[in-house]
C-alpha cells in the first residue's frame, strides 16, 4: 500500500512530527508487506529536515528517524516556501531529502492509496 504522510509541527515542542515519523517507520520495518512511503514536510515541520540538530539527551532525534525511512526507502520531500521562510538553506537539510513544492505534494496525493496528516 502506498502511504503518504503529510507533517506540518514543529520537530520539537510537540510530538506529531514525532508520531508521524514513528508510524512510517513502523510501516516500513516488514519490506514483505510491500508498504511505500513519502513524506512531505509543511510549515513549521520542514525544521524536521534540518541537518545537525542538537537535542538534549534522552529527548528523541527526528534527524535519525528521517535518515532510517530514507534508508528503508521513503522519499521525503520538503516545502520550498517553507524552507524560504525559515531561513533554511538547501545545503542545511538531511543527506538524502530535497526542496519539493506544492505541485508534488499534489503528485503524490494522487499516487497514494492512504493519506495521513499530522
Amino acid at each position: 500500500m502506498k502511504h503518504l504522510f503529510v507533517l506540518n509541527d514543529p520537530p520539537y515542542g510537540t510530538e506529531r512530527s514525532y508520531n508521524g515519523l514513528r508510524l512510517a517507520r513502523e510501516l516500513l520495518k516488514n519490506p514483505a508487506a510491500g508498504n511505500e512511503v513519502r513524506v512531505f514536510l509543511l510549515g513549521d515541520a520542514a525544521a524536521c529536515a534540518k541537518a545537525n540538530q542538537k537535542v538534549p539527551q534522552g529527548y528523541y532525534h527526528l534527524e535519525s528517524f528521517i535518515k532510517m525511512l530514507l534508508r528503508a526507502g521513503a522519499a521525503v520531500g520538503v516545502c520550498s516556501t517553507c524552507l524560504d521562510a525559515r531561513g533554511i538553506a538547501d545545503a542545511e537539510l538531511i543527506e538524502g531529502t530535497h526542496r519539493g513544492s506544492l505541485a508534488e505534494l499534489a503528485e503524490w496525493t494522487q499516487w497514494s492509496d492512504k493519506a495521513l496528516v499530522f
